[in-house]
């Protein structure tokens, strides 16, 4: 079986600093990290490979330091790797980076199965992966908390709807994203940092892609645009009272509607 996995390098800090012109996130300099909902995605291909066989890759989009998390993937277990990554690229909406991800995968080969985090921790749009699976015409599944059978032709997986826990089958190739917890993701191991200390990481350009229309990437391919982005505010405000239950009771109830919370 071959699985391909999408993975991201992420702040690993919320406070990065905002492009007052783009309205997107300064990386450069930034302690960065892999998207810890890709690890589970990473661990469960991983956890497939050892029981059914086969190659686990993996693909990144982002700048020339986001090779980190590919090497990172290689010393869990990924055989091999590839960055997507040219300054066309910079400033993707969700529609502009699953379309971009989705040339990379078919430049790097057929895949039975790909998958994904559910989200990332700096865009949490959760929109990518199933943009790229309708992008690359395969069929698609979110959410997924367990994998229960790996058939022939076909997986059936556990999905976390709303109300209910859904099971259902699909058939490869596809795309799947993964819950976190479906399983504990491996640390990173220093012999296989060893044996991949030269490991080659091939890189992606759009020149590389089959298509090559420069206004379907990047901001010029993006048909959002981020107004404003923003820290979230810290209010450390507290007040501490003290009285009868009562009395206390009445209070709450009365500061309640002050906030008009009631």
């Amino acid at each position: 079986m071959d699985i391909l996995v999408c993975i991201k390098q992420v702040p690993d800090t919320s406070k990065v600093e905002v492009d007052p012109v783009t309205g997107v996130l300064k990386r450069d300099g930034v302690d960065s990290k892999m998207n810890p909902y890709d690890l589970y995605a990473l661990e469960t291909a991983l956890k497939m490979k050892e029981h059914q066989g086969g190659l686990v890759k993996v693909i990144s989009m982002g700048p020339p330091q986001a090779k980190e998390v590919i090497k990172e993937a290689y010393m869990m277990g990924a055989d091999d790797g590839a960055l997507i990554t040219d300054r066309k690229f910079a400033g993707a909406d969700v529609l502009a980076t699953s379309y971009t991800i989705s040339q990379g995968v078919r430049k790097m080969g057929d895949f039975d199965l790909i998958l994904c985090g559910k989200q990332t921790t700096d865009g949490d749009t959760a929109q990518v992966g199933p943009e790229m699976g309708e992008y690359l015409g395969i069929p698609h599944i979110t959410n997924v908390l367990k994998i229960v059978e790996i058939k022939e032709k076909s997986i059936i997986v556990e999905m976390d709807m709303p109300d209910t826990i859904e099971v259902a089958e699909i058939q490869f190739p596809c795309l799947i994203t993964v819950e976190k917890d479906i399983f504990q993701p491996r640390l990173p191991s220093y012999k296989k940092k060893l044996e991949a200390k030269d490991k080659e990481i091939k890189i992606l350009t759009i020149n590389d892609f089959e298509d090559k229309d420069d206004m379907k990437y990047g901001l010029n391919g993006s048909p959002t645009q981020v107004e404003r982005i923003f820290p979230p505010s810290i209010n450390n405000d507290r007040e501490i009272w003290t009285g009868t239950g009562d009395k206390l009771s009445l209070q709450m109830a009365s500061k309640l509607k002050e906030l008009k919370f009631i």
